[in-house]
């Protein structure tokens, strides 16, 4: 086999597990209903709000290493 045809197999063979893995995880999604209002009420409680935090009174705040 030559080099031009093997890379062009190796390339049909990447998409095409490209497009089977898109189409199985579109599939997946399309099944999973929305939350309730009841979930979505346990799910606030459980996790906590998305309210700002009080801010630093003492200490010093901890920043990213970056």
């Amino acid at each position: 086999m030559s080099r031009p045809v093997l890379i062009a197999l190796l390339l049909a063979i990447a998409a095409a597990s490209a497009v089977a893995t898109a189409l199985i995880l579109n599939s997946r999604n399309t099944g999973k209903p929305a939350l309730t209002e009841e979930q979505r009420a346990v799910r606030e409680k459980f996790f906590g709000s998305s309210k700002e935090l009080p801010p630093i009174k003492e200490g010093q705040e901890m920043r990213p290493r970056w």
